[in-house]
């Protein structure tokens, strides 16, 4: 571990780290080409995706890298640039620490392989990559000049810090003290990252077996293609003679090295990254990582078949929300990770940049949870306030769900105060709401509601993220974390309901979500309860504006009349519900109907009775 370095050498680094890390491009090149350079994550699911060799390592994609480990490198530019107009891309390195032999290598990465996070692959595009190992610790800028044929040039500037790993014991130092803020150590050693090393090779988890392919994600640094010494597990391991036990019992931990014992487990720099320059500095957060991607978790959990955590996620919608909130900082506590994570935590001030729901958005890795036994690390169960009231307090893991797929409006009084306009109606999501069975506009009619928000374990979670068996063609497809209901496997001409949860209750004869119950709709004819709902649907819509004529969407403006916003409040909160019915199916059809008699009340004249 290098020396203590002066204050001044600090305050030079830090202030010469935040001008490298921003783009150098010019004012007539900035938008077109819309460049940067970034440290680029790779998972073990593009290892094998993309057919790399078997070799290639992984990456959390942070500026702090172990000594020896990749720095992907990536030069990434708008994606409408043709990639024939790309001329070039041209990488040296600024500065290294005195007697570095590093230097700027070629990729593993082909051009063929997309930029790492979903959201990003719809606006950017690789120019180029470039793969640089620290061979000392220290800090290496890193420049790049990408050339385009018709947007000009754009220099960009990267700083990677080679560092050490230096294990929990470091860490413990000032993450386990009397400053709250960074006092992290004691709500991590409660979660199951901070002992699955230690549970596994015990035999704790009812393992017979704990190959030493598991350990690159359970130890800190562990990379057999990495022959520096960096202090990572297995460089440890090698200097202290110690090697994997034949049987697994309490012994093979408690007779484990302290040394090794200090990298074991998942903690602070399997995130972070390897923290020797970070702790010796005294705390330079330059030098230090803090995710806010998704890069970190998807090193680990994503290795299908049997890691899947990403691979789902990135069928997810959360993967690719839109970009259009970002910057409201009305709209981004649900919207963009760190509003949410700004939000859950309570802050008065809310981050407005862009980043699409990933990982640590729904997922608090430190242990610092509400309630503090929440499984999953799932970032807040405790009870929900809808707009209207209604506390929510028995959803469990769903209640995370509850807080933003919800109206998020009153019923109640925003029909009665609100003109008409393009945007009058509940929020898109109310899910929340239709499941509890409150915030229609009721027309002070007691409107039934059915059972699932109690018969649904976790509620939301119960449902979408169920299981799915790798034998099922759906498998990755629904479920899990796509958070999705049906999916179209390959070579399938329709969607397949994923209905395993609804067969707990409604028996095995139940395969999919439109089956038939009652007639709902009055035609005399018991159809599908989605069809039923989409028929009530569509007869209220052709009694709204311009009536006549079922419609799919409605154009409210101000000349709409208070009956015919009260009708499309509840066609918009049914509609924009999305399960046509299967939230809630006395709900949806109990609002639809009042709708429809209050609104065929007003047109002939005749009064209700209400």
């Amino acid at each position: 571990m290098p020396e203590m370095r002066s204050k001044t050498s600090i305050l030079i680094g830090v202030l010469l780290a935040i001008i490298v890390a921003a783009p150098l491009v010019s004012a007539q090149t900035q938008t077109p080409l819309n460049a940067r350079l970034v440290l680029r994550p790779l998972t073990p699911g593009e290892i094998s995706t993309y057919k790399l060799p078997s070799t290639t390592e992984t990456s959390p994609g942070n500026n702090n890298t172990g000594l020896g480990q990749p720095a992907y490198l990536e030069v990434d530019i708008n994606l409408a640039i043709p990639a024939s107009d790309i001329v070039s891309v041209t990488w040296s390195l600024v500065n290294v620490p005195g007697g570095s032999n590093a230097s700027i290598a070629t990729s593993p990465l082909t051009a063929s392989i997309p930029v790492f996070e979903p959201s990003d692959r719809l606006v950017l595009q690789p120019a180029g990559r470039a793969l640089l190992r620290p061979d000392l610790v220290g800090e290496y800028e890193v420049s790049a000049t990408v050339t385009t044929a018709s947007e000009g040039t754009a220099t960009l500037g990267q700083t990677v810090f080679g560092a050490t790993y230096a294990g929990i014991s470091t860490c413990s130092g000032c993450h386990d003290g009397a400053f709250a803020a960074l006092n992290k150590v004691a709500t991590w050693s409660t979660t199951e990252h901070a002992s699955i090393f230690k549970n596994e090779i015990t035999g704790a988890n009812a393992n017979t077996t704990y190959p030493t392919t598991c350990w690159g994600c359970h130890t800190v640094g562990y990379d057999l293609n990495d022959p520096m010494q960096n202090g990572g597990f297995d460089k440890i391991m090698a200097q202290l003679g110690w090697t994997e036990p034949t049987t697994l019992n309490a012994a093979a931990w408690t007779g484990m090295p302290a040394a090794l014992q200090n990298v074991a487990n998942i903690q602070c720099e399997n995130c972070h990254g390897p923290g020797s320059l970070h702790a010796v500095s005294g705390g330079t957060p330059m030098e230090i990582t803090v995710p806010t991607g998704t890069g970190a978790c998807s090193q680990c959990h994503d290795e299908p078949t049997h890691h899947i955590k990403t691979a789902t996620w990135e069928q997810s919608a959360h993967a690719v929300t839109t970009t259009d909130p970002a910057g409201n900082a009305t709209c981004v506590g649900c919207h963009t990770n760190n509003g949410f994570i700004g939000r859950m935590n309570g802050a008065t001030t809310l981050d407005t940049t862009y980043g699409a729901i990933g990982c640590p958005t729904c997922h608090e890795p430190h242990g610092e949870t509400t309630p503090s036994t929440a499984v999953h690390l799932i970032r807040n169960m405790g009870p929900v306030k809808l707009a209207d009231g209604t506390q929510v307090s028995d959803a469990g893991a769903g209640a995370l769900c509850m807080e933003c797929h919800q109206a998020r409006v009153n019923a109640s009084t925003y029909v009665d105060s609100t003109p008409g306009s393009a945007h009058f109606g509940p929020h898109e999501g109310p899910q929340a709401d239709m499941l509890e069975g409150v915030n229609g506009y009721t027309y002070g009619e007691t409107i039934p509601t059915s059972a699932h928000q109690w018969a649904v374990t976790d509620t939301c979670v119960g449902c979408h993220m169920q299981t799915v068996a790798s034998t099922d063609p759906a498998f990755m497809l629904a479920g899990d974390h796509t958070f999705k209901m049906s999916a179209t496997p390959a070579g399938a001409s329709s969607p397949e309901d994923i209905v395993a949860i609804c067969q707990t209750c409604h028996g095995p004869d139940i395969t999919t979500f439109n089956f038939p119950l009652f007639d709902y709709d009055n035609t005399g004819n018991i159809q599908g309860v989605q069809s039923e709902v989409q028929y009530l649907l569509d007869q209220l819509s052709a009694m709204l504006p311009p009536v006549g004529k079922a419609k799919t969407s409605l154009s409210i403006d101000s000349t709409w009349t208070k009956p015919q916003l009260e009708a499309a409040y509840n066609w918009l909160f049914v509609t924009n519900d999305g399960s046509k019915g299967i939230h809630n199916m006395a709900y949806t059809v109990g609002l639809l109907k009042a709708s429809i008699a209050h609104l065929s009340a007003t047109q002939s004249g005749t009064s209700t009775g209400n």
